[in-house]
């Protein structure tokens, strides 16, 4: 019995290896996950992270880029604010980085540059069940975030309440808002904040009677069915941007290392290209 028992834990044993080189051998190495369908050996890969608002038109360039370049693949992180791509990009997380404001003194640590990849236009947009408003004055803008005017009809519009769809301060798009119509108006406790541009469009397009500012850009390429405003009798195009007549637009911009990779090099030269500018132009952005 003894010597069945021991014969026993030999198998048990046994069997323990063979299972341990069973699961070593089916664990993926970094060169087989390399090697899968979906990043071959000789792919190169591109991460890119930004604010939402600059997200767009990289995706766009992006696609047309990877169109062409087959041995390339570019991968966005999850959308942050500008601050936090730039971040990113200093510590080597990312390749590129999308920033809707100017790099800050602070954000540089000498070892990174920055370009201008286009404007986008901003406007102030309403549901499309709203009707009998096309324009809005700096003073009647003023008084919608400010909660003093709180139904459609003071404005000449259907007897019904706004709803106000607003960005957090710290937004390129509220601050815009506030450098050429709101200033420093307090914004009324009743807006509905939205942290991410994706989401106050979602949101608007949802919401009868609702108001909101973003990209009109955004709206071009994805044919959004909402009320485009005039402002001060100015609408939002690129032909009345271009005429100095209006000026609520976001800066884009590219930021990168000053010793990239080659891989991430092609694709910043065919962004800045004749080509990559026709792209930009082609779907409502003012290419630099």
């Amino acid at each position: 019995m003894k010597k069945i028992a021991n014969s026993m834990i030999i198998g048990f044993i046994l069997l323990g290896l063979c299972s341990c080189t069973s699961i070593k051998s089916t664990t993926p190495t970094a060169s087989s996950q390399f090697a899968s369908p979906t990043n071959p050996p000789d792919q190169k890969l591109i991460k890119i992270g930004g604010s939402s608002s600059t997200v767009t038109v990289l995706k766009l360039l992006a696609q047309a880029y990877q169109d062409r370049n087959n041995n390339v693949k570019i991968e966005f992180i999850s959308n942050n604010q500008s601050e936090g791509a730039i971040a990113a990009l200093k510590n080597n997380i990312i390749d590129i980085a999308g920033s809707s404001h100017q790099l800050k003194k602070e954000e540089n640590n000498g070892q990174i540059q920055e370009r201008e990849l286009a404007k986008d236009l901003l406007l102030v947009a309403t549901n499309n069940s709203v009707k009998g408003v096309t324009n809005l004055s700096t003073k009647q803008l003023k008084a919608i975030y400010q909660g003093e005017i709180i139904n459609w009809q003071e404005l000449g519009g259907a007897n019904a309440n706004i709803i106000l769809l607003d960005r957090p301060e710290d937004e390129s798009a509220k601050k815009l808002l506030r450098k050429y119509y709101l200033k420093e108006d307090k914004t009324t406790t009743k807006a509905v904040i939205l942290n991410k541009e994706g989401e106050l469009i979602e949101t608007l397009q949802n919401t009868p009677n609702s108001i909101g500012t973003f990209s009109s850009a955004y709206s071009v390429i994805n044919q959004l069915p909402v009320n485009r405003l005039s402002l001060n009798g100015v609408a939002p195009t690129v032909e009345n941007f271009t005429s100095g007549k209006y000026q609520m637009v976001r800066h884009i911009g590219l930021i990168w290392d000053k010793k990239p990779l080659t891989t991430t090099q092609n694709f910043i030269n065919f962004i800045f290209s004749d080509e990559g500018r026709k792209i930009i132009q082609k779907n409502g952005f003012v290419p630099n």
